[in-house]
C-alpha cells in the first residue's frame, strides 16, 4: 500500500520536510518512489508548495495521505479538487 507523508530533512534543529510517495514498509526517511512537493513549518507562515499534478495522480492510484499529509493537502485544495474528480466517475 502506498501512503502521501513527510520526511524530514534539514538541519539538527531546524527540520523542513518532503511529501513523498512511499511504500507503508519503508523507514520514514528511508526508499521513497516520487517527491510531491515541501513543506517548511519554520517560516512564519509555514510555507506549503505542493504538485498538484503529481498530487492528484498519485490518490487516483489509491495513495492514503497521512493526517498531517491530509491537512496539508486540504490547506492547498488538492483534496477538494480530489473529491471532484471521484464525483465525475
Amino acid at each position: 500500500m502506498l501512503k502521501i507523508r513527510l520526511r524530514r530533512v534539514g538541519a539538527k534543529k531546524k527540520p523542513s520536510y518532503r511529501l513523498v510517495v512511499a511504500d507503508v514498509r519503508a523507514p520514514r526517511d528511508g526508499a521513497f518512489i516520487d517527491i510531491v512537493g515541501h513543506y517548511d513549518p519554520l517560516t512564519e507562515p509555514e510555507t506549503i508548495v505542493i504538485k498538484e499534478e503529481k498530487a492528484l495522480h498519485w490518490l487516483q492510484q489509491g495513495a492514503k495521505p497521512t493526517n498531517t499529509t491530509a491537512r496539508l493537502l486540504d490547506k492547498a485544495g488538492v483534496l477538494e479538487k480530489f473529491k471532484l474528480v471521484k464525483e465525475k466517475r
